[in-house]
C-alpha cells in the first residue's frame, strides 16, 4: 500500500463532481486525489506551492553554504575593486 502524504483525500470522481467545494473545504492544505484508492496526484494551492518552492530554494542555498564553507577563498582588497 502506498503512503498518502496529505490529511485531505478525495477520489477522482468526487473531485470532478465537486471541484470548487472541495478546494474551498481543503483551504490551504494539500489534497491527495485517489484513483482506485491509490494516490494519483496531489493538488496544492498556489500559496502552498510557492511556500514549498521557497523552502526548497532555501535548502539548496544552505547546501551550497556548507559545501563552500571551508574554502578555497580569494583575498580581495576593497580599494582595488
Amino acid at each position: 500500500m502506498e503512503p498518502i502524504l496529505a490529511s485531505f483525500t478525495v477520489s477522482v470522481t468526487e473531485l470532478k463532481r465537486n471541484y470548487s467545494a472541495i478546494i474551498k473545504q481543503a483551504e490551504d492544505n494539500p489534497i491527495a486525489v485517489l484513483n482506485h484508492n491509490r494516490p494519483e496526484v496531489y493538488l496544492l494551492s498556489a500559496a502552498h506551492y510557492e511556500r514549498l518552492m521557497s523552502y526548497m530554494e532555501d535548502l539548496e542555498d544552505t547546501k551550497l553554504v556548507r559545501e563552500r564553507g571551508n574554502g578555497p577563498f580569494v583575498e580581495v582588497d576593497l580599494d582595488e575593486l
